[in-house]
C-alpha cells in the first residue's frame, strides 16, 4: 500500500466560480476520487490548516506527496517547505503537478527560477510520449489530447531532466517539456504539466493514469540508512579482503 498525500491550496475553488464550477469539492478531492480506484492509502492537506497539513506526524507518514498550487505560493510557510525539502531528500517521493512549477518546494530542490511562457486561451493540448518504455508511461498509446488547456511554453528554466518522458504541442506552435524527472538525495520527482483550475483536465482517465503511475515510479527504494562524517577502515590496514 502506498501512502500518498495530495496537497492543494484550496483558494481559487473558494473566490473562483469559474473554477467552482469544475472543481466544486476542490481539485485535491477531484484526483483523491480519481486515483481512489488504484490501490493507493490517500489523504489530503490543504493550505488553511494548521502547518497547510503537512505536520511531522504527515510527511513522516507520507511515501508520496502530489503537489498543486498557484495563487497562493508566497503564503506557504518556509518552515513546512524545508520540511518537504528534506523529506524529498530522504526519499519521499514527489510528484508536482502544473503551476506547482512555481511553488517553493519545487525551485528550492530545482535550484532555478523555473520560470516559462504562458497563456489562457483554452486551446488543444497534445501529450507526445517520447520515451514510451518508461514506467510512468505505462499505458499510454502514443498520445493524450487534450481539448482545452492552458499553453505553457519554452523556454521552461529547470535543470536538464534525468528524463523526459511526455511533451506537449499546443495549437499556437508553442512546445513543452510536459513531464520530467529528477533525482534528489533519496528522493525521485516527476513533474507533470496539465492541470489549469478552470479546466476538467483532473477527470480524465489518461491523465489520472499517468499520475498514478507517477506515484508508483516515485515510491521509495527502502535502504538502510546512510551514515556520513568520520569512517574507521572496513578492514585493517594491509590486509586484503576476500
Amino acid at each position: 500500500m502506498i501512502n500518498v498525500t495530495i496537497w492543494n491550496e484550496f483558494v481559487h475553488e473558494k473566490i473562483h466560480d469559474a473554477v467552482q464550477r469544475v472543481y466544486p469539492d476542490g481539485l485535491h478531492n477531484a484526483l483523491a476520487a480519481g486515483l481512489g480506484g488504484e490501490g493507493f492509502a490517500i489523504r489530503t492537506a490543504t493550505l488553511d490548516q494548521p502547518e497547510h497539513g503537512l505536520t511531522d506526524e504527515v510527511l513522516n507518514s507520507t511515501d508520496v506527496l502530489i503537489w498543486w498550487g498557484h495563487m497562493a505560493h508566497d503564503r506557504v510557510s518556509d518552515e513546512v517547505v524545508a520540511k518537504v525539502v528534506r523529506k524529498v531528500q530522504e526519499g519521499m517521493g514527489f510528484v508536482v503537478l502544473h503551476s506547482g512549477h512555481f511553488s517553493k518546494p519545487f525551485k528550492a530542490l530545482m535550484g532555478t527560477s523555473c520560470d516559462l511562457k504562458w497563456r489562457v486561451a483554452g486551446e488543444q493540448e497534445i501529450l507526445w510520449s517520447v520515451n514510451p518504455s518508461h514506467p510512468i508511461a505505462e499505458g499510454i498509446d502514443t498520445k493524450i489530447i487534450l481539448e482545452q488547456e492552458e499553453m505553457y511554453g519554452e523556454f521552461f528554466d529547470i535543470p536538464t531532466p534525468d528524463e523526459l518522458v511526455f511533451i506537449s504541442n499546443f495549437a499556437g506552435g508553442e512546445v513543452f517539456r510536459s513531464g520530467c524527472t529528477f533525482r534528489r538525495g533519496a528522493g525521485k520527482i516527476f513533474y507533470f504539466r496539465p492541470g489549469h483550475e478552470t479546466y476538467p483536465t483532473f477527470y480524465h482517465p489518461e491523465i489520472l493514469k499517468v499520475i498514478a503511475n507517477g506515484i508508483r515510479w516515485a515510491y521509495p527504494v527502502h535502504h538502510p540508512q546512510q551514515t556520513y562524517g568520520r569512517s574507521e577502515p572496513v578492514r585493517p590496514f594491509g590486509e586484503v579482503l576476500v
